[in-house]
């Protein structure tokens, strides 16, 4: 972890120089703004990185003696299956359709959002997946 922190805030210093030669050179409002939104992306990923890296023990990258093998075993937790993401898909794209054809479509695709969500932040509290 504490080379990708290393790594994300070089590329923060990176795109900060960046935005400031091409806002001084340019003088284009849109592309200087999102080139010091990309640094400040940039800058907050590597600080939380950083941050975690001293709280957790130290990975196999970290270690410059370390074999590809040292690093073998459970990634983590990955949900094998859900429906809750097609949900918030349906109830998206409604959404973004009642701003096309008239913001009373929104009235219907709330719902359908909040069930979304509230199945997709709840699943594996009921149901089959419970005890996992």
């Amino acid at each position: 972890m504490k080379v990708q922190g290393k790594m994300f805030i070089w590329l923060s210093v990176f795109v900060l120089a960046m935005a400031i030669v091409y806002g001084w050179w340019s003088k284009e409002p849109a592309g200087t703004t999102a080139l010091f939104l990309a640094f400040g992306l940039c800058i907050m990923i590597g600080y939380y990185l950083a941050f975690t890296a001293r709280r957790v023990d130290a990975a196999a990258q970290d270690n410059k003696e370390a074999d590809v093998a040292d690093e073998a075993g459970e990634v983590g937790f990955f949900s094998p299956h859900s429906w809750q993401p097609l949900s918030l898909a349906i109830g998206g794209a409604l959404a973004f359709m009642g701003v096309v054809f008239g913001w009373w479509l929104l009235y219907f695709s709330f719902p359908i959002l909040m069930i979304g969500l509230f199945g997709w932040v709840f699943e594996y509290y009921r149901g089959e997946n419970q005890t996992q």
